[in-house]
């Protein structure tokens, strides 16, 4: 968590708009994915009359969303082909970045087609489709060759089912987390 001196000297930066995201994080000492979360909020106007306790639940629940969403990437990557879809990591480890953003994910399947799958944590609405969609319109203007897309969600909103279907190249995909306990040996 985030001190409210920090995320204050932090919103100061990102509200005189000289230093990128990187550079803010560098001189404060607080994790990239932080202050992406604190000017995703002050984007959406969170800090705008809400209560210091609203705005740091606000900014607590965006990062936890952004560290979920790295952590499923992070484990897709190492597990891709847990999607049985016969697909390589293309991007070279890391997001691709594309005009419309930065795709989490850039695949090829078997045949040299390329797969963008993008992540999102909890559930999924009819913008994560659109967000896909455009993905898709990048690469296919960059390579000029078929590209689908993979949709993964803990879940998904009827408008989303309904988007991806209209489409026909969005395969949406629920993950899920399977966890064991065992005993432990107290020698």
């Amino acid at each position: 968590m985030i001190s409210t001196d920090k995320r204050d000297e932090i919103l100061a930066l990102l509200r005189e708009g000289k230093a990128t995201n990187t550079e803010i994080a560098k001189s404060t000492g607080v994790p990239l994915r932080s202050v992406g979360a604190i000017e995703a909020n002050l984007t959406r106007g969170a800090y705008d009359g809400a209560t210091a306790l609203q705005s740091e639940e606000a900014s607590d629940a965006l990062e936890a969303t952004f560290g979920l969403e790295r952590d499923l990437q992070v484990a897709l990557r190492n597990n891709i082909e847990q999607l049985k879809e016969n697909l390589t990591v293309a991007d070279g480890g890391k997001e691709h970045s594309v005009p419309s953003g930065r795709i989490d994910i850039l695949a090829k399947d078997a045949k040299g087609a390329a797969v963008v799958i993008e992540l999102k944590a909890g559930t999924a609405d009819r913008d994560a489709v659109g967000q896909i969609l455009s993905y898709l319109g990048d690469i296919r203007s960059e390579s000029k060759k078929p590209v689908r897309g993979i949709l993964i969600a803990g879940d998904f909103t009827a408008r989303a089912i309904s988007a991806a279907k209209a489409v026909g190249n969005i395969k949406l995909m629920k993950y899920a987390f399977k966890f064991s306990f065992h005993k432990a040996d107290q020698g």
